[in-house]
């Protein structure tokens, strides 16, 4: 790999890793704010940064992969909704086998093992899914916009000043 192929690599997971701390740190906080309500102290704000890092690897290799390129040569809003969802199942995926893994060599059986969401139910599950999938959407618009007009260019679009701005007066962008 070269030099530019690493710093792109790197770019990459940082801009994964960082999107991913925030979504994960603002169901952390929904997680607290709700067991709040009833008398329950929840600080457990770590789970957010481990998983941030480890799903941000994960992504980044599933993308070297050509994970869920189904749709990369239709409109846009096709590739971003089968990324969301592709995603969402292999990084749940991801999760259960890495909590089974942890809790076989802390001795409990694989049943007792199985992570559970909400009351464990299908439904809870679903509701997962439609969570993160939901959750992804803007992450997958970023890449998929940013490889339709070019990363250099979407970059630009969202960190340059706008033209015609006037500072306080309440101007309109031109």
């Amino acid at each position: 790999m070269t030099k530019q192929g690493l710093y792109h690599q790197i770019i990459s997971f940082i801009e994964i890793a960082v999107y991913l701390l925030l979504f994960f740190g603002i169901l952390a906080l929904h997680e607290a704010v709700v067991a709040a309500k009833d008398g329950i102290q929840f600080h457990f704000y770590g789970f957010a940064i481990v998983n941030a890092l480890i799903f941000g690897k994960v992504i980044l290799v599933a993308e070297d992969f050509s994970f869920a390129e189904w749709f990369r040569e239709q409109r846009p809003i096709y590739a971003i909704l089968a990324k969301s969802v592709a995603f969402t199942l292999l990084l749940l995926g991801f999760y259960i086998v890495e909590e089974v893994v942890v809790r076989k060599f802390k001795g409990e059986t694989i049943s007792e093992s199985f992570p559970h969401i909400g009351d464990g139910s299908p439904r809870d599950w679903l509701f997962a899914i439609i969570v993160i999938s939901i959750g992804l959407i803007p992450f997958f618009s970023f890449r998929v916009i940013g490889r339709v007009f070019g990363e250099r260019e979407l970059r630009s679009l969202f960190l340059t000043p706008a033209k015609g701005y006037v500072h306080g007066g309440g101007g309109t962008i031109t």
